[in-house]
């Protein structure tokens, strides 16, 4: 894969369908020496599987790999492709250890650690999960002095701006979010600069006012939203909590997107409920139980919210959708 690439591009390859026989052989070749440029050694003699996806844009990439124990050796004969970039990985799940410079360090589930692709360096991985990332070094050495000296150190996973990088990843390194040319320069930019924070373990605490924390901190909080919406007694002051900020910072990120708390939970509210009331099977639910379903504890306001956003009542467009002639 070309490590400078504009574009967004994502491979994506499993033994899943493989003959058993022909699993290690083509992993190795394939994604090992073809897309990572690493040697591959299995560590367990039980039948081999492995399934991983392996996306990047501008010099950025990103692995996900799940399946058989096994070890990623760069040699000396793999750093000929001339990658320089900083990798950090990510223990998401199981045991992961690592070697470079005559240093082992073993990571706990969800600690990370940067290496220099440019040596040579060991990574073991044990069933699980395992993430990576590579980052151009010259984007790196522009936010941090003597990038080397930050690698080969553990990053907690209770570490804030490592929980605010995986939080932002999840949710915008995707083909859909890059698509735009204005949209992914501002997210390429906010990923290089929370890679740095979590390396240099300089913590972004409180309302920080850096342009990649406020980014990373707005969309940690509005998966959140996303993810919980439907609790009756989802607050300002709960959602804040959880995501170790003040109600009144958080409720400052939201009115960046041109809504307000309370606006955001009920639109995600009614789209569920109107999803719920237009679907196939949706007729033998009871509005009443459509209404407590998606987080509305009082079924009259529920209605009067129905009505503001959709033009009628639930009940309305319920038959309307169901016989549109």
């Amino acid at each position: 894969m070309c490590k400078d690439a504009a574009e967004f591009v994502s491979h994506h390859f499993s033994t899943r369908e493989l003959p058993e026989r022909m699993r290690l052989p083509l992993w190795r070749d394939y994604f090992g020496r073809g897309l990572v440029h690493a040697e591959i050694e299995p560590l367990s003699k039980a039948p081999f599987q492995a399934d991983a996806t392996l996306q990047a844009i501008r010099g950025l990439r990103k692995l996900a790999l799940r399946g058989s124990s096994m070890r990623f050796r760069r040699l000396r004969a793999n750093l000929a492709d001339g990658d320089d970039s900083i990798g950090i990985v990510v223990c998401s799940l199981g045991k992961c250890q690592l070697s470079q410079r005559g240093r082992e360090i073993d990571l706990r589930t969800g600690d990370a650690i940067a290496i220099l692709h440019s040596e040579i360096a060991t990574v073991t991985y044990v069933d699980g999960l395992l993430f990576g990332l590579a980052v151009p070094r010259e984007e790196l050495a522009e936010r941090v002095t003597n990038v080397e000296r930050l690698t080969m150190r553990p990053v907690s996973h209770r570490t804030e701006a490592l929980r605010l990088l995986m939080a932002y990843l999840k949710s915008t390194f995707n083909e859909n979010v890059l698509a735009a040319p204005n949209l992914r320069d501002a997210v390429v930019a906010h990923i290089h600069d929370l890679v740095a924070i979590a390396i240099s373990a300089c913590v972004p605490f409180g309302e920080s006012s850096t342009s990649a924390v406020v980014a990373a901190r707005h969309t940690a909080v509005l998966d959140y939203i996303a993810a919980h919406f439907q609790e009756p007694g989802l607050s300002v002051q709960t959602v804040a909590r959880c995501q170790g900020i003040s109600p009144r910072y958080l409720q400052r990120l939201i009115a960046s997107s041109g809504s307000s708390f309370t606006g955001y939970v009920n639109e995600l509210r009614l789209q569920q409920a109107l999803k719920l009331l237009t679907e196939s099977n949706g007729g033998a639910q009871r509005i009443s139980d459509i209404a407590l379903q998606v987080g509305f504890s009082d079924v009259s306001h529920f209605n009067r919210l129905f009505r503001a956003r959709f033009g009628d009542s639930p009940r309305n467009l319920r038959f309307a959708r169901r016989d549109p002639c």
